[in-house]
């Protein structure tokens, strides 16, 4: 299923602080690929109603989305802003939205913080698992001016995140880092990777790529590698069918990158042009 041609970059919206970093990253991400961004805040009616003034709280919703929406400005003055509160789950809202959205944004909820988390029922994890389109993880602190990361695997999944990451790296004027990570016993075509760049790259010939095949752990190499980029891609699922919804190189990467994290879900490795 190819991406939406349409469609804004929808960023989930809470009450942290730190939601704030997530919303200036989103707001980058929509001035690159020339969209709107709406910001959407999930709003729980049933505890409003047993405050002891009904209004405040939706007061406060309100007051949160203008606040986001100055910041959003502020990094973006050329980006068209709306925003939305809308009832119910914050992480279902987003999934709702993902069937017309360009992108989907969020924060990582402090996963990146803890080395130890693996925290499958996080709404970052739920989101990037179930959305119909290109899931955004930000994190709370601003990311290293470096290249592009992608990861690359040969698989259907891994096209789709290469084709994608050219395009984004296009948008950015930025270095591409594209890598394939094999693991030591296995032996396959070392060329997979030179073949797809040859493919992809001349549709985005202002691209800067660098690519590399090395030998070892994808999940611990591509991590690795994350700390000095300044996004990491990545397919949501990668040759591993049976993980289910998420394969491990991408939930490492959620979990632990330091980077923000896009899971490229729901774009057709075969279309000519960008997303």
């Amino acid at each position: 299923m190819a991406a939406p041609t349409h469609g804004a970059v929808v960023v989930g919206v809470g009450r942290s602080d730190e939601d704030l970093e997530v919303v200036r990253t989103a707001a980058g991400e929509a001035a690159a690929h020339r969209r709107p961004l709406l910001l959407l805040h999930a709003f729980n009616w049933a505890a409003a109603l047993e405050e002891p003034t009904a209004g405040a709280p939706r007061d406060a919703a309100e007051d949160l989305l203008e606040r986001a929406g100055q910041t959003a400005s502020a990094a973006e003055p050329a980006v068209p802003v709306s925003g939305a509160i809308v009832e119910g789950s914050p992480v279902e809202a987003l999934i709702r939205a993902s069937d017309t959205a360009f992108m989907l944004a969020l924060g990582d909820g402090g996963m990146s913080n803890c080395a130890t988390c693996v925290p499958g029922d996080a709404p970052a994890v739920q989101l990037a698992s179930r959305a119909g389109c290109p899931v955004l993880i930000g994190r709370a602190t601003p990311p290293p001016k470096g290249p592009l990361l992608v990861g690359f695997d040969g698989s259907e999944s891994g096209r789709a995140a290469l084709g994608y990451a050219f395009d984004c790296a296009e948008r950015r004027g930025a270095r591409l880092l594209a890598i394939r990570v094999v693991e030591p016993e296995h032996h396959d075509d070392d060329h997979l990777l030179d073949e797809a760049v040859a493919r992809y790259g001349p549709r985005h010939p202002t691209v800067a790529a660098e690519c590399h095949t090395v030998r070892g752990h994808p999940a611990t190499v591509l991590l690795e590698q994350s700390r000095s980029a300044q996004v990491a891609l990545v397919g949501a699922r990668g040759d591993e069918p049976w993980r289910g919804m998420l394969g491990e190189v991408s939930q490492t990467l959620l979990y632990h990158s330091p980077a923000p994290v896009i899971v490229v879900r729901g774009l057709d490795p075969e279309r000519e042009d960008g997303p």
